[in-house]
C-alpha cells in the first residue's frame, strides 16, 4: 500500500482515535503520544492492511488496548489532568461559564465510570457508533453493551441531578 492510499484510509478516522485516547488517558499530551504511536503501528502493518474487515474497527481496538495499557504500567503516574477550554463567543458570559461547568462535570463523571462503561458511552455518545460496532470493537454482546450504556447514563445523569440539587459536594 502506498502513501497516499494509507492516509486516504486512515485520516477520516484519525480523530475518533484521538477523542478515545483522550476519554482514556485524559491528558491531550498522552492523548496526542497514542494516537501517533497507533498511526505507527498501523503503517508497519500496512501491507496486511486488505486482511482486516474493517480498519477502522481494527484501529480502535489497537486505540483502546493501547491506551489501558498505558494506563497500567507505570508511566500512568506522569498523567496529568488538562482540561479543555469550552467557548462560543455568541453566548453570554453566564451561560459560558454554566456551561463549561456542566461539560466540566459530565467527564468528571465518566471518568469515575467503571473502565468498560465509560469506553462504551464514549463510543456510542461521543464518536456516535452503532451497537454492532460497538459489539465488534469491545468483543461484547449486543444486550451487555446495552445494559452498560443504560447503567452508564443511569450515573451521569443521577450525579449531575444531584450535583444541581445540592451543589458542589
Amino acid at each position: 500500500m502506498k502513501q497516499s492510499e494509507f492516509l486516504n484510509l486512515v485520516m477520516p478516522f484519525k480523530d475518533k482515535l484521538y477523542r478515545m485516547a483522550k476519554r482514556l488517558l485524559v491528558s491531550r499530551e498522552e492523548a496526542e503520544d497514542a494516537t501517533q504511536e497507533i498511526l505507527l503501528k498501523l503503517w508497519s502493518k500496512n501491507d496486511a492492511m486488505d486482511k482486516y474487515n474493517n480498519v477502522e474497527a481494527f484501529a480502535m481496538t489497537m486505540t483502546k488496548n493501547f491506551c489501558l495499557d498505558r494506563l497500567k504500567s507505570k508511566q500512568a503516574s506522569n498523567l496529568k489532568l488538562v482540561h479543555s477550554n469550552y467557548s462560543d463567543e455568541r453566548t453570554s458570559l453566564q451561560k459560558q461559564i454554566e456551561a463549561e461547568d456542566s461539560v466540566d462535570w459530565v467527564e468528571r463523571i465518566m471518568e469515575e465510570l467503571p473502565e468498560q462503561q465509560k469506553m462504551i458511552l464514549q463510543l456510542r455518545d461521543v464518536e456516535e457508533y452503532d451497537f454492532d460496532e460497538i459489539c465488534e470493537l469491545l468483543d461484547m454482546k449486543p444486550t451487555a453493551v446495552r445494559v452498560g450504556l443504560s447503567r452508564a447514563r443511569k450515573t451521569v445523569r443521577e450525579k449531575l441531578i444531584e450535583k444541581h440539587n445540592y451543589g458542589i459536594g
